[in-house]
């Protein structure tokens, strides 16, 4: 397990000998299943369903409140000659931003609870975890059977090089840089953006991210079709059983088109995208952002075919403390026990914590755990995960120097490069 209480440099990545060797796992999923108890895979729909009131609850009461921020600022005289008008629309415009943060998470939640019905770890009626789960992702311009089965696809995979849905790394050549047996190599023609310009792209990532996915498939696999998407029910993400639900999911974003448009002929558009458009970019923002951090660390191994295993592959994720108690809150764990997720999706996410400490102790360093802050955590991993190696069996993210913070164990990796870390 790796942990840590704060970003830090990582060590010294000049040779492939001074950084540790990784060997994957050897169990099997079987044998880590039999280390759960049992009574941890029960879903409770009385307990599910009580999370949701409570979300939808939390929702309602923040929107009501802001309903009184305009009003109370802006048409009271009394308070205005107290804080003075500049002091009252500083107070107006910190409360605004206060209802954003706190019903931008919530939204969120509601995401995620869409997320758990994706799994059907809602509940065992899998026409509830449907219903559940088409409204709250609608809601939140997710088109929720077209994600759900990518999702499946991506959980299935998850960390294969060839297989995997979603953050697949871009390879050396992909990138148009030369082979690494071609001697010295200028890193800095293919990676040479400023700080600004990195910013610029991250900032781009973590707003226009998930949207930007579902509609061209970026960030998955890069043989797909060039207009593959969430939105075509014949891309080659779904099978042709799935096509109906596909465009049930296609007919719900439509609605919500309608109904926002219809909603803002009403109330103005300066009202909706105060009360719900901002909140909505933030949940575009942490989806992206928790998504991003779970899948992409210098520590984590991607696998191709002779090496891939549905059981290393669950292992290639990070369960990170993630805004802490407002991550567990709001967010409904899906940070901080992502881990355990991977290996049991229909695990409902109330019984995260517990599974993870036998999961942890079953099977010890191979558990990635970060407590560091995650707003670093984004930025250094931005900067650090470029690309990986072509031909390795089992491969790690290199920096923009082309290092490495760990290395496959020498029978992972090709013949040439064998050869190559011997000379």
């Amino acid at each position: 397990m790796y942990s840590h209480r704060r970003a830090r440099p990582l060590q010294d990545l000049s040779s492939d000998d001074n950084i540790p060797e990784y060997v994957p796992m050897q169990w099997s999923q079987r044998d880590i299943r039999n280390a759960i108890p049992s009574r941890l895979f029960v879903r409770d729909t009385k307990l599910a369903l009580m999370y949701t009131a409570r979300d939808l609850a939390i929702a309602a009461l923040l929107w009501y409140g802001a309903t009184f921020i305009d009003p109370t600022f802006r048409e009271s005289q009394r308070l205005r000659s107290v804080l003075h008008p500049a002091g009252a629309e500083m107070a107006r415009w910190g409360l605004w931003c206060a209802y954003w943060w706190f019903q931008g998470l919530t939204f969120t939640g509601m995401w995620v609870i869409g997320h758990e019905c994706g799994h059907n770890s809602f509940s065992p009626c899998r026409a509830l975890c449907n219903a559940v789960g088409y409204i709250f992702h609608t809601a939140l311009w997710t088109p929720y059977f077209s994600w759900k089965f990518s999702h499946h696809r991506h959980h299935s995979h998850h960390a294969s090089m060839e297989k995997d849905e979603f953050y697949v790394p871009s390879t050396r050549s992909e990138l148009g840089i030369p082979s690494r047996n071609r001697g010295s190599i200028d890193y800095e023609e293919y990676f040479g953006d400023t700080p600004i310009y990195t910013m610029f792209k991250l900032l781009r990532q973590q707003l226009l991210g998930f949207p930007v996915y579902l509609l061209t498939n970026a960030s998955g696999q890069k043989n797909y079709p060039r207009w593959t998407n969430h939105f075509n029910p014949r891309a080659i993400l779904f099978s042709s059983c799935q096509r109906n639900a596909i465009i049930l999911s296609d007919i719900g974003i439509f609605f919500m088109a309608w109904l926002v448009t219809y909603t803002s002929s009403i109330f103005g558009t300066t009202s909706v995208v105060k009360y719900y458009g901002i909140p909505w970019l933030a949940v575009t923002h942490w989806v992206t952002m928790i998504t991003y951090l779970q899948h992409t660390d210098p520590q984590l191994p991607r696998y191709r075919k002779a090496a891939w295993t549905f059981s290393r592959g669950a292992a290639s994720t990070v369960d990170r403390d993630f805004l802490g108690w407002q991550g567990r809150f709001f967010f409904h764990d899906v940070a901080h026990y992502h881990v355990i997720h991977h290996y049991f999706p229909q695990m409902p996410f109330y019984h995260g914590e517990e599974a993870t400490a036998y999961l942890k102790a079953f099977i010890g360093d191979h558990y990635k755990h970060s407590n560091a802050p995650v707003f670093s955590k984004l930025w250094e991993n931005y900067n650090f995960c470029q690309f990986v190696e072509d031909d390795d069996d089992v491969v790690f993210f290199k920096n923009r120097q082309g290092k490495a913070a760990r290395r496959p164990a020498t029978r992972y990796r090709t013949r040439v490069h064998r050869a190559a870390a011997a000379s």
